[in-house]
């Protein structure tokens, strides 16, 4: 267990209306991949909290991916530190062992082409089963809230995404990550001066990180944590998804990203169901060693893949 004292952060917004896919609750899947506990700034939720609803809808295995920052101006830099957060979640791993739940010890390091060197010497020195790097938005970002009516307007859209896929191409090209993160995570702080379905119909912007990925091996994130948020849909949506498989790419992975205990799993039932209508049956983990594929339970399979 932790020993910080408890939090009590704002509660989500509620999640949009149209969002039919967060009405399954997920049960009997073998990973969800993205977990933020309250070794992050952000989420109040014990680890056993977590475990606990695992043995209660039949999920196998979680990946405890609480954010490490690198700017002294970010929300997790230096917030807990790599032995903390190792000893909770390993200690956690044996307790809820005997219970049929495996938890991995894993990051969420928010990239910063700035920081890289840092982010690099950090993961050679600690040891993660799994690591994802993810592009966040902060306040120095063309994105945040103060910034981004000025930011889009007049824009073309292609001008408007530029430096965060920037950012994100940095991330897949350095060789640090199991996993890239959410995408396209910037059309929640676009909307609504740019909308989901206006990304939608630029395919050809996913194109440099999608074939950076097919390139490098580096998994493809399904994040569901869009469903419960304004843009209503994964990071990134399933035509992206198709986009990256016939591009060549075969390592998808999905992950809830939950920040609170009643996000855990949310909408991840529908994010297996993208992964598997973009035509492909196993999800990419890394375990401490050597990459694993996960196969998607048969209910998924027989949807075409």
């Amino acid at each position: 267990m932790t020993d910080r004292a408890p939090r009590t952060l704002p509660p989500h917004p509620p999640p949009p209306a149209t969002s039919a896919a967060l009405a399954i609750q997920a049960r009997d899947l073998p990973l969800d991949a993205h977990l933020h506990t309250d070794l992050s700034p952000d989420s109040d939720v014990p680890i056993d909290a977590y475990a606990e609803q695992a043995v209660e809808r039949g999920i196998a295995e979680l990946a405890i991916t609480d954010h490490v920052d690198f700017g002294p101006e970010m929300p997790a830099y230096a917030f807990a530190s790599f032995g903390e957060r190792e000893r909770v979640v390993r200690d956690a791993a044996e307790r809820w062992a005997q219970h049929g739940v495996a938890i991995r010890f894993g990051v969420e390091i928010s990239y910063e082409r700035r920081h890289e060197a840092d982010i690099r010497e950090h993961l050679a020195r600690n040891p993660y089963d799994y690591a994802i790097g993810s592009v966040h938005v902060f306040a120095d970002s063309p994105y945040e809230a103060s910034r981004v009516a000025g930011w889009t307007a007049g824009r073309p859209l292609a001008e408007i995404v530029a430096p965060y896929f920037a950012e994100v191409l940095g991330a897949i090209r350095s060789g640090l990550f199991d996993t890239i993160g959410h995408l396209d995570f910037v059309k929640r702080y676009l909307m609504p001066h740019v909308t989901p379905a206006q990304l939608a119909a630029a395919p050809e912007l996913y194109e440099p990180v999608l074939m950076a990925l097919v390139e490098s091996g580096v998994a493809l994130e399904v994040n569901t944590s869009g469903l419960r948020q304004e843009p209503g849909e994964t990071y990134p949506a399933g035509p992206i998804v198709e986009r990256f498989r016939l591009l060549g790419g075969t390592r998808v992975v999905a992950g809830s990203d939950a920040h609170r205990k009643g996000s855990f799993t949310m909408g991840l039932e529908a994010g297996y169901g993208v992964v598997a209508a973009a035509g492909l049956g196993q999800l990419a983990f890394r375990r401490g060693g050597s990459r694993v594929r996960v196969a998607l339970p048969d209910r998924f399979r027989t949807r075409g893949v």
